[in-house]
């Protein structure tokens, strides 16, 4: 068998005194929607923070295609292929949608800065064939005939997509989403499911934090559970709903009713 794509060994963070996340660890296998779940307050976001280079691991080791890269700065690892959404809406307001997809693709951008300035014959051919992706990836998502609309002007399941979208321009191999249908209608997160298993079809691996269990037990290969910093459970959606822990996990958060919302269907 081939190496996880993703590898999170006994990663722990603190601040000062409170224990974050406490000595996780899980894998996520190339090909696979993997979800990361767990009540308000479980660690989940600072250990996406964590994984991406915003927050330092305390202790442990996170392998990704297998290269360790616990050390490396954030933008290091986007270049390696990581890359990821927020929770809380991030787009650049005062830009149009179409430069905010090409700010997720400087990245990938190699001519040197001085031909840019100039203008040189490899920069603007460099430019064309990044407006091309840009436009193709707007393409999926409905969003090409935006291309030149503020990115604030989008409905906010619109600007949701044109985060992932952003993201999608780094070419990544894992794609980390923070809450992605946070504050979406019914009919937006069932586009939003039929997006991501097209991403996931394309060959880039997702890995996700959602409090929507419809949305998650739906969409998810595999479940990874936090409670209070801690993993409690995994496996796939069918076995981690029926886990007694993970039941009382959420109902000792008070989200029981949305937990068994989503197990019921």
């Amino acid at each position: 068998m081939s190496a996880p794509l993703l590898e999170v060994a006994a990663v722990t963070c603190r601040f000062s005194g409170l224990v974050a996340v406490d000595a996780v660890s899980f894998a996520v296998e190339t090909g696979r929607i993997h979800g990361l779940i767990g009540p308000n307050g479980a660690g989940k976001t600072t250990l996406f923070n964590v994984i991406s280079g915003l927050l330092d691991a305390g202790d442990g080791s996170i392998r990704f295609r297998e290269r360790d890269i616990t050390l490396l700065p954030a933008h290091a690892r986007v270049a390696l292929g990581l890359g990821r959404s927020f929770q809380n809406l991030r787009v650049f307001a005062d830009m149009s949608v179409l430069e905010n997809v090409l700010a997720g693709r400087h990245n990938r951008l190699k001519v040197p800065w001085p031909a840019s300035v100039l203008r040189l014959p490899s920069a603007r051919s460099e430019e064309k064939a990044a407006v091309a992706r840009a436009r193709e990836l707007l393409a999926t998502v409905n969003l090409v005939d935006k291309a030149n609309a503020l990115a604030s002007s989008l409905a906010y399941g619109d600007q949701r997509r044109l985060e992932i979208v952003r993201a999608l321009a780094s070419d990544p191999m894992l794609l980390l989403l923070d809450e992605p249908a946070a504050g979406m209608n019914p009919t937006e997160t069932a586009m939003l499911a039929e997006l991501l298993r097209s991403v996931r079809g394309g060959g880039v691996t997702i890995l996700l934090v959602e409090h929507d269990m419809n949305f998650v037990m739906g969409l998810c290969d595999r479940l990874t559970v936090l409670s209070f910093g801690r993993k409690i459970a995994e496996g796939t959606p069918k076995e981690v709903r029926a886990d007694a822990g993970v039941i009382e996990a959420y109902l000792g958060a008070g989200d029981v009713a949305r937990f068994l919302e989503g197990t019921q269907r």
